[in-house]
């Protein structure tokens, strides 16, 4: 066996899987933990955050295992749950490499519509809940009313969603093109 006697820095293979010369691999490894902390405060799962931020850092959008591994210094069970969190919200998808077994986790120009779609639809179940809520309680009992109002609430959020995300689809494309 081979002994090696150079250390990779994190990202240096994935900077020369996706040929991309020039690019520091510290100042990417700062953007990506940086923005992932920012995730985490914000609700979202710790090693979720790192790897799709490492995702969305990315020259080509999607990365292997290993590779989000090396970058992140992390085991390939820890990028597998990762993963698992993101696809089931819908923030990165999961694809087959050509003529090989190994899947790629793919982070698409649209991810924060797809997220913010996701959210639209559990609004819809808990508005659905909340009315049963109202009903069970009686809407003048002071839970009923509280209930009321988390519904009308959410009902408010339902639609003014529908509303910005047809205004993002429009800025979407009168800045970045209709094919991005």
């Amino acid at each position: 066996m081979r002994e090696r006697t150079e250390r990779t820095e994190p990202g240096e293979a994935v900077a020369a899987a996706e040929g991309v010369a020039g690019r520091d691999p510290e100042v990417v490894s700062r953007f990506v933990e940086s923005f992932a902390a920012q995730l985490v405060e914000a609700g979202m799962q710790r090693m979720a955050a790192r790897v799709f931020a490492a995702l969305l850092a990315s020259d080509s959008g999607a990365l292997t295992s290993a590779e989000l591994g090396e970058q992140l210094q992390v085991s390939p069970a820890a990028v597998s749950g990762a993963v698992r969190y993101l696809s089931q919200v819908h923030m990165v998808s999961r694809e087959r490499e050509p003529g090989s077994r190994r899947e790629r986790y793919r982070v698409h120009s649209d991810q924060w519509y797809e997220a913010l779609t996701n959210r639209d639809a559990v609004l819809k179940r808990w508005g659905q809940t909340l009315r049963v809520g109202v009903d069970s309680l009686g809407a003048e009992s002071p839970g009923g009313r509280r209930i009321a109002e988390t519904l009308a609430f959410f009902e408010f959020m339902e639609g003014e969603l529908t509303n910005l995300m047809e205004r993002w689809r429009e800025e979407r494309a009168r800045t970045f093109g209709q094919g991005s």
